[in-house]
Order: C-alpha cells, then structure tokens, then sequence
C-alpha cells in the first residue's frame, strides 16, 4: 500500500488523527516515558505525522537534534516503533492504533538549501 502518495490531499479525519499522534509520540519522547538503546528520547523533535486513510499505517516525521547520530536514530526507532505503539496506546482514543514507521524529515534542510542558492544569486557581482 502506498500510503505516501500525496496526489490526494489527506482528509480533515486524516489530519486529526495526525496532530493527536504527533502530540503523543511527542510527549511520551519529551517525558522520556520509553527508554531506547543508543539515543536519548529528548533529544528527538517530531515534525510531521501522516496517517494512511484507513488510520492503520502511519509515518512519522522526525528529526534528531544532534544531526550526527540521525541514521543511529533511525534505525533504533524503526527496530523499537513497536515499543513506542504501546506507549502511544494508553493515550490513543480511536478504534485502530496505526503502525509507526519513523523516517527522517529532510524537509529542513532542503528549505536550507534553497535559501543558500537564493542568497548567492541575489548578491551583487
């Protein structure tokens, strides 16, 4: 199921669904309420959360705040993002809890990029 394909825009339901599991994960990472081997849960900010129409398939957006340790993080999360459903599960007040998977928000520095080139081209030769 290809539940990234964003040539449909995600519905209201969707989008709620979305904010509640971003604000859960969040403060279960910022209470440090899972401990993960290899990183520290608090010292990961989550952007985005996109939840499939069904609500059964979820990806969550994240970014590490130590950018060095970002392929450390994404593996750990992805291995134990059964261990983070089941911390988001008590908080959880729909029918079905989705499957997390994390990836990397590069969002971030793409916009740093763009900014970079603008700023080139715009100084005075």
């Amino acid at each position: 199921m290809d539940y990234e394909n964003t040539s449909k825009p995600l519905t209201q339901r969707q989008l709620k669904a979305g904010e509640n599991l971003k604000k859960i994960i969040a403060n279960i990472f910022i209470k440090d309420q899972i401990v993960l081997p290899n990183i520290s849960t608090r010292n990961i900010t989550i952007t985005e959360v996109r939840v499939s129409p069904d609500l059964r398939h979820a990806i969550v957006y994240f970014i590490p705040l130590s950018g060095d340790k970002s392929e450390i993080a994404f593996k750990t999360l992805n291995q134990f993002s059964y261990e983070v459903k089941k911390r988001v599960k008590s908080s959880w007040t729909a029918k079905f809890l989705p499957d997390l998977r994390f990836v990397l928000d590069k969002s971030f520095d793409y916009a740093e990029n763009i900014e970079k080139l603008i700023s080139t081209n715009l100084e005075p030769k």
